[in-house]
Parts: structure tokens; C-alpha cells; sequence
């Protein structure tokens, strides 16, 4: 193969663990695998830019009676539509507890009541008050307190601003792996380095995966622009297990504004406070979706305001907030008021225009219950896993209890093996036939932009078949292009985000073509059966 020296890879360095992603599962990882060897972080953007960042209504866990165990886990089956992991909800939510109280202990801050107990608030699907929070800005404030903790470790190496291309297995070795065998093993990570262009080789005893979700496979999304999917795809085509991708949530509430991107979300923690969801001619239209009205779940909520802005032609619906104290309004959602006048809206006046973003992904790597993947010495936590904690549909405010729960048991899991293997020290330089450089960027921003509009409108709140079919025929036009591209081209983030979008995009058609019934968040007029 003829070699492109600009793009060869130049350093190889080693470590014990390997952590990509730097939201609050692998700064989490990070921090209690460093007790027992060396961490290296990588992360494409800065160590502060990721989805956990952007979470504003909070975590839930089982603080105080009248709550329990029984009841989170009852809650979290129910939003699951049956498809949850038993097991796997009970261990999360019971340990839940611990895992608060260890981002206490590093930092992180929650709103008190003035009594001073944690003041608890509640979202859809919850039948008791139980989300911890801090103002609208729980996830910032996480991350606040872990970005510090990290920085603040000397077994802990950072390194910002770095593209991971592909995990290397044996694949890159030259060797052949039977299908359907668990004989696949992670060695580590190529690396792109977009300052100077060089492809890095890191090599690891463990690697964790935490890169986050797919939301910008969609025009509309509540996640920042780096969330490409990237971690998802990697081990897709790596040959590890991926599951249900079917299952993509759409936040029911992000600010209506079609200019800006990411969408500023809304979170559904202001409906917990009282908010009320109104349609164009102001009336509330919940209860006639489901008996819990606006604090339905979300998969109901996201159905019921599409169904409603297609009765009416309009393109949002409105979250109504002039009822509730406005001093108390003010004072528990300071970032959501700020951003709405800031867009001429005063919320203790007026009604927010509001509208469904893709959100989260329900499915993703499949782990088991230590969190490791089906590729050997590779884990994954946060959004880019499967747990099966979720199931068809995720209950608000879960999602940073699982990460935080399986960063923990992935960290513990993975110190107790890591000494078993050593640097794989046959691993190839990165080489490429690349030659194009920048010209052809104009093909990446239209590819993207062609993929978000397929995304958006055929696989989107509501599907069918037809629509699945004709979603899978202009996707794969796109993805033989991008290969070629791919192929010929001196590889840049854009390119491989791209292609990795693509990747999720197609998991995301294939798997809701093959589920042949309607099931939380994969709604089909196929399968819907005049159920809602």
C-alpha cells in the first residue's frame, strides 16, 4: 500500500487505562480507575465540552421515604415498555445512592431545601419527588466538579482536542477473527491530531468507551455538535455487539428557534414545577394523551405534541409557566429564564414556544453488568452503552445514575483484570492512500446535511415501514460516496464524523425495520394497533 508520510502515525504511547469521552462516565472511570494505574483521557473537544454538560434537570436516586427502591424500579420497567434488564434497574437504582454521595464527596453541589434536605424535584414517568439538582445546570455542575478532580490527579493524563479514528483490534494486526466468536480484544486507540495532522498510536491494557450519543444524525437536537456517534460506530465496526438503536428519544421541550443549533433545551424539570403544555389555540391537551398529562413520559409527551402540531399546522406547541410564583420561577430556572428573554420571551408572562429534539439514544454497545462490551478489554458507560437499563424508553433523570453507576463498576471491574494483559506491541503504524486535502469539504457539510434530512423525516417520532424503506435507499447512495471519499482523502474530524454518522444512521433504520411492533420510542403506523 502506498503511504501518505503526512499522515503516518509518529508516537505510540501506553498507558493502563484508556478513557474516551470526557462526560461524566469517563471522568467518573477516570478518577477511581486512577488508584490502581496510570489514566489517559482523550477527548476531541475541550475537557469541559460534552452532552453530560448540557443535562439541566438533574439525577434521580432514592434519597428518603416515601420513596424506595421498589418504586424507582417500578417507574423506570414502566417507561421501559417491558424491554428493561430487571437486574441490571435494581442494581443501578440501589446503588444509586453511593454513587451521589461520591460526587458529593468530589465536589458537586445540589439545591438544599431550606430546611436543609436535599430539595428533590420530579419529571416524567416519576411517581415520587426524586431528582437531584442545581438550579437548571446539574449537568454543568458535575462536570464543574469532576473536570477539577481529574485535573487535580497525578495518575491522570488529559489530552484535549484529540480524534479518536478507530479502536485497534486484531483487525489491524492482520488477523482473522471467526464470526460470532468473543475473540475480539481492544488494544488501544488510533488517534488523529488535528494541529498536526498526525495519526498517534495509543496503546492500552483496558480501553473505556464514553463518548456519548448520536443526536446530531438529526437537524433538530438538544446535543452539542461534536455528538457524532463516534464510540458506537467504532465498535460497530470493530465487530462488537450494538443493540437497540431503534429506540432514539426526543426530548419533548427544546426552545423553538430553527436557527439555532444545538436546540436550547427546556428541561422537563419545569414541568415537574408546574408547567403546562398548551397547543396553538391554548388549550391543554395532555390528559387526552395519557391520565398523567404533562408529566407523562417522554415517548407519550413527543408523540402527543407531533400529533398536535399536525393537527394544527404549526410548527411548536407552548409550555406554559405564567401560573407558578414568578419569584420562585426565577430563582429555580435562572439559565431558562435568561435564554428565553434573551429571545424576547419573559416566561412569568408569556408561554414558551416549544418543540420535540432528538435527544438521547436508549440502545448503543452492549455491556453486561461490570459494563464490559463483547470486544475483550474494551468497556463502555454512559449514553454510547446498552445496559438495559432503559429499554424501549428512558425515564427523566436516569441516565446520570446509570453512568455514574457503571463507570464505577466498570473502574472496578477492569482494575482487577488490567494486570492480566500486556501492550500488544505488533500494532501497525496508521497508513493511508490519501491524497485529497479540504477541496472536497463541501461534500462532507451537504452529506451531513442530506443524512440529518433523512433522519428527521422518516425516522423520526413517528415511522413506517414505507418510510424506514425509503430512509435505508437514500442512506446507503450516501454511504457508498463517503467511503470513496473516505478512501482517497487525507483523513479530518469532519470527514470521519461524517462517516460515523452514518454508521449510527444506519443501525438506527436497519434495527426499527426489524422491530415489527410499535414499542416506546419506535413508534409505527405499521404496528401502532390505534394505541398511542
Amino acid at each position: 500500500m502506498a503511504v501518505n508520510s503526512w499522515q503516518l502515525t509518529k508516537t505510540i504511547k501506553k498507558t493502563d487505562f484508556l478513557v474516551i469521552g470526557s462526560g461524566i462516565a469517563g471522568l467518573y472511570y477516570a478518577l477511581k480507575a486512577a488508584d490502581f494505574g496510570k489514566v489517559t483521557i482523550l477527548t476531541k473537544a475541550s475537557l469541559l465540552e460534552n452532552t453530560t454538560r448540557y443535562a439541566q434537570g438533574g439525577i434521580a436516586a432514592v434519597v428518603r421515604s416515601p420513596d424506595s427502591v421498589e418504586k424507582h424500579v417500578e417507574d423506570t420497567i414502566l417507561c421501559g415498555k417491558g424491554l428493561c434488564d430487571e437486574k441490571i434497574v435494581r442494581m443501578v437504582i440501589s446503588e444509586g445512592p453511593k454513587r451521589i454521595n461520591d460526587l458529593i464527596n468530589i465536589g458537586t453541589r445540589f439545591d438544599k431545601s431550606p430546611s436543609g434536605d436535599y430539595d428533590l424535584g420530579r419529571e416524567g414517568g416519576h411517581s415520587e419527588n426524586r431528582v437531584l439538582h442545581y438550579k437548571d445546570s446539574t449537568g454543568q455542575e458535575i462536570i464543574r466538579a469532576l473536570v477539577q478532580a481529574v485535573k487535580d490527579h497525578p495518575e491522570i493524563e488529559i489530552f484535549e482536542k484529540q480524534f479518536v479514528v478507530e479502536i485497534i483490534t486484531q483487525h489491524h494486526l492482520g488477523k482473522k477473527v471467526k464470526k460470532n466468536t468473543t475473540g475480539i480484544e481492544c488494544y488501544g486507540a488510533y488517534v488523529l491530531d488535528p494541529g498536526s495532522g498526525q495519526i498517534n498510536t495509543f496503546l492500552s491494557r483496558v480501553t473505556l468507551m464514553a463518548t456519548g450519543g448520536i443526536g446530531v444524525a438529526y437537524q433538530t437536537t438538544t446535543n452539542p455538535d461534536i455528538v457524532t456517534g463516534d464510540g458506537i460506530a467504532m465498535v460497530y465496526r470493530a465487530k462488537g455487539v450494538v443493540e437497540n438503536m431503534e429506540f432514539v428519544q426526543f426530548h419533548p421541550t427544546s426552545l423553538y428557534d430553527p436557527l439555532e443549533t444545538p436546540s436550547f433545551l427546556i428541561t422537563e424539570a419545569l414541568r415537574g414545577f408546574g408547567g403546562v403544555l398548551r397547543n396553538s389555540k391554548e388549550q391543554e391537551f395532555m390528559k387526552k394523551y395519557d391520565d398523567r398529562g404533562s408529566l407523562a413520559p417522554r415517548d407519550v409527551v413527543a408523540r402527543a405534541i407531533d400529533n398536535e402540531m399536525k393537527l394544527s399546522g404549526e410548527d411548536y406547541v407552548y409550555l406554559d409557566c405564567r401560573h407558578i410564583d414568578k419569584a420562585a420561577l426565577k430563582r429555580n430556572f435562572p439559565n431558562i429564564y435568561r435564554k428565553c428573554r434573551s429571545a424576547g420571551i419573559d416566561i412569568t408572562k408569556e408561554m414558551i414556544p416549544v418543540v420535540p429534539a432528538a435527544h438521547y439514544i436508549c440502545g448503543g454497545i452492549k455491556t453486561d453488568e461490570h459494563g464490559r462490551s463483547t470486544i475483550n478489554r474494551l468497556y463502555a458507560a454512559g449514553e454510547c452503552a446498552s445496559t438495559g437499563m432503559h429499554g424501549a424508553n428512558r425515564m427523566a433523570s436516569n441516565s446520570l445514575l446509570e453512568a455514574a453507576v457503571f463507570a464505577n463498576r466498570a473502574a472496578q471491574h477492569s482494575a482487577k483484570t488490567f494486570q492480566n494483559y500486556k501492550h500488544c506491541l505488533e500494532v501497525p503504524p496508521w497508513d493511508t492512500e490519501g491524497t485529497v486535502l479540504n477541496e472536497e469539504m463541501v461534500l462532507i457539510t451537504q452529506s451531513l446535511k442530506e443524512v440529518q434530512g433523512i433522519m428527521s423525516n422518516y425516522v423520526g417520532i413517528v415511522r413506517s415501514n414505507l418510510r424506514l424503506e425509503r430512509a435505508l435507499k437514500r442512506l446507503n447512495l450516501l454511504y457508498q460516496e463517503t467511503e470513496e471519499l473516505y478512501i482517497k482523502s487525507i483523513l479530518t474530524p469532519k470527514l470521519c464524523e461524517l462517516r460515523n454518522v452514518i454508521n449510527v444512521a444506519y443501525l438506527i433504520i436497519k434495527m426499527a425495520i426489524n422491530r415489527k411492533e410499535s414499542r416506546g420510542l419506535h413508534y409505527s403506523l405499521d404496528y401502532s394497533e390505534g394505541s398511542f
